[in-house]
């Protein structure tokens, strides 16, 4: 696939253009003196590329030129014109107006002009942009980028100024890595297939670690298991059973007996264990009130060395000191102790609560049972056993809930296991991948790196080094490095110049090394001599004539400030068959659209 042809119905203010199937260049010549610093001049050099892309079927964006200046272009309708790889060509229509219906149309000669052809003469004709899609998908059958559209790698071939950041993320790569490092993976020849479904793992396992957490804060009880919640429901169950037996046979004796011996063995003596353990806490909370309060010294050091003045003693202070260091160490001892003491009253005032908090539970129980005991009315002893079962439905029904989210949490976790062990599989299957792949001299990514490293060796004369690893979350990490003469990575590369030359490079390389393959022709670089040195530009200028030789059609942009010096003979750099487009900055007829700038 190469362009051949983009004009519009409006010739006056958009000019046809027409590609060659080799080099093109989109010249500005900056004419005015007063525009020579300026860093850009609205020429519309850059627009191209965002107007070729519109033409391959771009979705809109309230953003993008044509329609954030809506009633600029509402009138306009484009159409580009297109070599495919069977030779023959193959003319896209779209308005901006209506700009989600396409018409497209296939003919055998280059550089027709379809601006006045009715309806019936389209092949596809107002297509809804989801369905042209996939037509264009169909016509241009770009197979080795399967399963991906020609969408996909657009953005390699049609590189804007703000692609140039990085050599592998475009910018219009703005999701996650799982949404463009398989792709890029595949056009470099590693099996991306491993890559993607690492990925769905991946995101598979969080999904089912996040029901995990859920099932288990619904949970909230983490000692619980399966077998004992089994266990209980066994016993609940058994219990309803004996409860519905009593019921039906309309007996209550075995339920007296069973409340009695319940009352006596059970309920009474816990009561009477608790009211034992009462009356010893208390008894303890007492002593240790009247040790809180005997914290006192009575001893007086001033008053006693008074009463030795009066008696003629002279002491010199000695006895003061001597007195005080025994209180003070008898005020260590007493704070300590009156620590402990605190703690322990704490302890009993806490443990007496909860005595009576039970207490007064078991008294509940004990009352209870003591009425049915004494229930003459049948009835009432049938109400107060069907409530029972009841409550005890209630449980069963409870436990059966809380066991099928143990079920669920068992089987999440087995889950869990085997896409933990399936991920692991994938990370050493796709290790292996790449290693292979690196160490295949044969290999498309080993032919990548060799094209790559010539582009910019040739260039500056710097070894450049394309390297793929596999980190240790098992995704690919693509690095881009300009190499010093030891083959040690240099800083050289983070420069925007250098950079955008191992973007070029890359291009061309991917291009090359697909040339016999179904795959794109085409490559579209913005401002690609910007900020190189004169004898930079002219490698990369024998490049780029080189890749077309090879087939490889390049569209580059320029201002003339930036292109090489190059002794024709002639003084010109280009001839004019390589021009196909010349922009300045005299007026409004210098401009890619030739209307005010907007």
């Amino acid at each position: 696939m190469k362009l051949s042809r983009l004009y519009s119905n409006k010739p006056n203010l958009f000019e046809p253009i027409n590609f060659t199937q080799e080099l093109n260049v989109i010249l500005a010549e900056i004419r005015l003196p007063e525009n020579l610093d300026k860093d850009t001049h609205n020429l519309g050099k850059t627009t191209l590329g965002r107007l070729i892309d519109f033409m391959f079927l771009l979705k809109r964006d309230k953003n993008f030129f044509l329609f954030k200046h809506i009633e600029l272009f509402k009138s306009f309708t484009f159409f580009l014109e297109l070599q495919t790889l069977d030779a023959s060509f193959l003319t896209i229509k779209r308005s901006v107006s209506n700009n989600t219906k396409i018409s497209f149309k296939r003919h055998p000669g280059r550089h027709g002009d379809f601006v006045s052809s009715p309806a019936a003469e389209w092949d596809h004709f107002q297509v809804p942009i989801d369905r042209a899609r996939k037509i264009l998908d169909g016509l241009l059958d770009l197979q080795a980028l399967k399963p991906w559209n020609y969408r996909k790698g657009i953005g390699f071939q049609l590189r804007s100024q703000d692609d140039f950041r990085d050599v592998f993320k475009l910018t219009r790569f703005a999701g996650s890595h799982s949404d463009w490092k398989p792709f890029v993976a595949h056009i470099l020849g590693f099996d991306a297939n491993l890559i993607e479904l690492h990925y769905r793992k991946e995101d598979e396992l969080k999904s089912k670690v996040s029901e995990e957490d859920i099932l288990k804060k619904e949970l909230g009880d983490s000692d619980q298991d399966i077998s004992r919640i089994e266990g209980l429901l066994l016993l609940k169950q058994d219990e309803v059973d004996k409860k519905q037996e009593v019921l039906d046979a309309f007996d209550f004796r075995a339920p007296d007996i069973e409340r009695t011996e319940q009352l006596v063995d059970n309920i009474d003596e816990q009561i009477s264990s608790l009211n034992a353990r009462r009356y010893s806490l208390r008894h303890n909370r007492k002593k240790i009130l009247e040790a809180l309060n005997e914290n006192q010294i009575l001893f007086r050091p001033n008053e006693a060395q008074r009463l030795f003045e009066e008696a003629g003693i002279i002491f010199q202070g000695q006895i003061v000191r001597d007195f005080e260091q025994l209180i003070a160490f008898n005020q260590s001892i007493t704070d300590e102790r009156y620590q402990y003491l605190q703690e322990e009253y704490s302890d009993i005032e806490s443990e007496l609560n909860n005595i009576n908090q039970t207490l007064e539970a078991l008294g509940r129980q004990r009352s209870e049972m003591l009425s049915f005991l004494s229930e003459t009315d049948i009835f009432e002893k049938y109400k107060k056993v069907s409530d029972e079962i009841v409550i005890l439905k209630a449980d069963i029904t409870s436990l059966n809930r809380k066991r099928g989210s143990l079920s669920r949490l068992q089987e999440l976790r087995n889950t869990i296991r085997g896409l933990q062990e399936e991920r692991t599989q994938l990370h050493a299957n796709i290790e292996f991948d790449v290693d292979h792949k690196t160490t295949d001299k044969t290999s498309l990514f080993s032919l990548i790196r060799l094209s790559f490293n010539e582009i910019v060796e040739e260039v500056i004369d710097r070894k450049a080094l394309l390297r793929v690893a596999v980190n240790n979350s098992g995704h690919l990490d693509f690095k881009a490095e300009i190499l010093d003469e030891s083959g040690n990575t240099t800083s050289a590369d983070l420069g925007h110049t250098y950079r955008k030359l191992l973007c070029v490079a890359f291009d061309l390389a991917i291009l090359r090394a697909h040339i016999d393959q179904n795959f794109s022709r085409f490559v579209y670089h913005d401002g690609v001599f910007e900020s190189l040195d004169d004898r930079k530009k002219e490698n990369l200028l024998t490049i780029l004539e080189r890749y077309t030789n090879m087939g490889i059609q390049s569209v580059i942009t320029s201002i003339d400030s930036d292109l090489p010096i190059r002794n024709t003979g002639q003084g010109r750099v280009f001839d004019d068959s390589q021009i196909v487009l010349t922009l300045h900055d005299q007026g409004d007829e210098g401009r890619l659209f030739k209307m005010r700038a907007w």
